[in-house]
Order: C-alpha cells, then sequence, then structure tokens
C-alpha cells in the first residue's frame, strides 16, 4: 500500500502579524512551503503529498509546486478538521504522515527514521529531549511540581500513523466532539502508545518573525 503525507498550511500569519500566509515567506530564496515539500519529496517511501491550505493560497502555492505527486486540498477551521479534509481525499494506504508546512528545516534522516518507528508500533512522532527544567504552576502561578526532566520531549512533526488506526481514532475524537491539537493526542485518547523518535533541534516551526532569521542561521 502507499504512504501519504499531509502537510498543513492553512494557518494564518496573525502571530506573525502579516496579512498573507507565513509559509509564503522566504527562507535562503526559497519559501517556507517550498521547502517543507521537498523534503517530502526526497523519500522513496511517501507516494503522495497532500498540502492543506487557505481557498485564497491556491493560487500562490500551485504556482510554486507543481510536483505530480502534490495535490492541493483546502483546510479547515482547526487542524484536526484540516487533518479530516486531507484524509477524506485518500482511498487506502498503510500510513499517513502528517507534518507542519511551518516546519521547513526538517531532516529527510528524521522522516524516514519516524517511519520505520511507525510501522513497527503504528504510531510515532519525531521530538527533542526538552533541555530546560519544567515547571507545573497552578492557576496564579505558583510551582506546584517539576517533572523529571529525562522524561520530558518536545513534540515537533513529522507525526506518523497507520492509516486505518489514524482514521477511527479521528472517528473516536469528532463523535465525542473532541478537537486536539497534537495529532498524537488522537491516538492517546483511544488509548494506544505512540513511540517518540529523537530528532533535530533544528527542526523549528516559523511562528513569529524572529524565527526567520533564525532559521536562515540554521540552514
Amino acid at each position: 500500500m502507499s504512504n501519504t503525507a499531509i502537510i498543513l498550511g492553512a494557518g494564518n500569519g496573525t502571530r506573525m502579524k502579516i496579512e498573507k500566509s507565513k509559509l509564503l515567506l522566504e527562507i535562503g530564496g526559497k519559501t517556507v512551503i517550498e521547502r517543507s515539500v521537498e523534503a517530502f519529496l526526497k523519500i522513496s517511501d511517501i507516494d503522495e503529498i497532500i498540502v492543506t491550505l487557505r481557498e485564497e493560497d491556491v493560487e500562490a502555492f500551485s504556482s510554486l509546486i507543481s510536483d505530480e505527486r502534490v495535490t492541493f486540498v483546502i483546510g479547515g477551521a482547526t487542524r484536526q478538521k484540516s487533518v479530516k479534509n486531507a484524509i477524506q481525499t485518500i482511498d487506502d494506504a498503510e500510513l499517513v504522515i502528517i507534518h507542519d508546512g511551518a516546519r521547513p528545516l526538517i531532516k529527510t534522516e528524521d522522516i524516514e527514521k519516524t517511519i520505520r518507528a511507525a510501522r513497527d508500533f503504528g504510531a510515532a512522532s519525531v521530538g527533542v529531549k526538552v533541555k530546560d527544567t519544567i515547571k507545573i504552576v497552578d492557576a496564579d502561578c505558583f510551582v506546584e511540581s517539576t517533572p523529571e526532566r529525562s522524561t520530558l520531549f518536545s513534540v515537533q512533526t513529522p507525526q506518523i500513523f497507520n492509516f486505518s488506526l489514524y482514521k477511527k481514532a479521528l472517528e473516536k475524537a469528532e463523535n465525542e466532539n473532541m478537537d486536539f491539537t497534537d495529532d498524537c493526542q488522537l491516538i492517546e485518547y483511544m488509548g494506544h502508545k505512540v513511540k517518540m523518535v529523537e530528532g533535530s533541534y533544528s527542526n523549528i516551526k516559523i511562528t513569529t518573525a524572529e524565527d526567520i532569521p533564525l532559521a536562515e542561521s540554521l540552514l
């Protein structure tokens, strides 16, 4: 069976304080979305790439990306709804690979080892070990506890799942009116374990204006 990557690009530039999609900003001479898609086009195990986007970005995105493996789907109001819109266009697959379009510096080797883990365990995500000590605070910002740092990961994408498992998890969440901001949460909500794969600290998410020069320096 084929493997399908879903690259999420339907967000807006609110935190960037810009009107156009932040994925159309350039890093080292290429747009963010071009770099994100190209990383997955290099993977021979990926047969199809679906990019979710806003309706007003269709012309701009399609003019930048013309590979026959890439199709575009209008995203939804939330991350979960955007993924659902893409899922509904897939007839069948072994794995579904979900990635933030705003993470243009993902490394090929990190994608490949997360694919292998997902095949072995049904669900896997790339992430990095937390460097800082984390504090859990109450509503008034008083420290309640300090979790053991060695058990903490900062989750990134891609997050990769057995296709049928993900569809069941999505259906369960929707039936119970749950809307998650992280795809692993869908799987966790079903009681299925997710394997964490150690990735790279350079796999940053472009969120604010300060991230653009940071990404260029990492290139």
